[in-house]
């Protein structure tokens, strides 16, 4: 810690300095080798070391080892001996890292995120580079993104937000989980989203936003839904755990959708059963019952 300057002015010599006589021969000019006069010395000891001058000096202070740290690798040594010692006062005064809190995490991410950090205990808090904390933990595929806090003075505190889970996208023979944007959430296990409808096809997973809001609006058909596959990257069909085939339009899908609701209420058809019901075009419902009904 800096030496701390009391008082603010040193105090001169209490006796008055006495004006020596000049040489004779000479014009006042001390002799050679004369010590410094009494003057001089009172001089000196009235330095400034008002509070104004002690930050005009810091402040110059800075500049200058700020040009120094600007000029090559020496300056770097010099800025990283000056850190290492910023952060032993940091540590000597307490400031060392010893709870990291992370919040908004699922329990499925939790150790994704944790090795992301990447910080050791009783590390000093002044070294710790927020921003490169904040970078690493929105590498993880689960994280759309991420705030580090630093509170002092031991704790660290990371707050996520997670992609949401939309969907399982089944392509090239691999399920996969994606969020309301399409994007695949890297390291997600598809495996442990029983519930989350299943989309299939090319171009599924960027269309899914669009029709699942549709669907989850109508329950009696969402509790029979297996999957809904991709057409053309145009438009869906949906195929109920029955069997049953539903084929949607390439636009409009929910007006469609509400004829679909009004035939459902007049003949109970979703209970019923059929093997397809074609709603592509707008004027008319095509359904053909199923087999044992024919």
């Amino acid at each position: 810690m800096p030496a701390v300057v009391r008082g603010g002015r040193r105090q001169s010599s209490k006796q008055p300095a006495q004006r020596s006589a000049a040489p004779k021969g000479g014009r006042g000019r001390a002799p050679r080798n004369a010590p410094a006069t009494p003057g001089k010395m009172a001089a000196i000891g009235r330095l400034d070391l008002s509070p104004r001058a002690v930050v005009i000096s810091l402040m110059a202070g800075v500049v200058v080892l700020a040009g120094v740290l600007a000029t090559g690798a020496r300056a770097e040594r010099i800025g990283a001996s000056i850190g290492h010692g910023i952060d032993g006062m940091a540590v000597g005064m307490g400031l060392k890292l010893e709870k990291v809190f992370i919040e908004g995490e699922s329990a499925e991410a939790t150790a994704a995120i944790q090795r992301a950090v990447q910080l050791n205990a009783d590390q000093a808090m002044t070294s710790i580079d927020l921003d490169a904390v904040r970078e690493r933990v929105e590498q993880v595929g689960w994280v759309k993104s991420a705030r580090v806090v630093r509170l002092l003075p031991n704790t660290l505190i990371v707050h996520v937000t997670e992609h949401d889970r939309l969907a399982i996208w089944q392509a090239g023979g691999r399920n996969m989980v994606i969020d309301s944007h399409g994007q695949v959430i890297r390291g997600a296990d598809a495996g442990r989203y029983p519930n989350l409808p299943l989309v299939v096809g090319k171009g599924a997973e960027q269309a899914a936003a669009e029709v699942l809001p549709l669907i989850a609006q109508r329950p009696r058909l969402m509790a029979r839904l297996e999957a809904l596959v991709r057409v053309d990257e145009r438009r869906w069909d949906l195929r109920l755990k029955d069997g049953s085939l539903i084929q949607l339009p390439a636009t409009e899908q929910d007006a469609a959708l509400i004829q679909l609701d009004a035939l459902d209420q007049r003949e109970r058809l979703l209970e019923l059963g059929f093997a397809r019901i074609d709603l592509r075009t707008p004027s008319e419902v095509a359904v053909r019952p199923s087999a044992g009904d024919a």
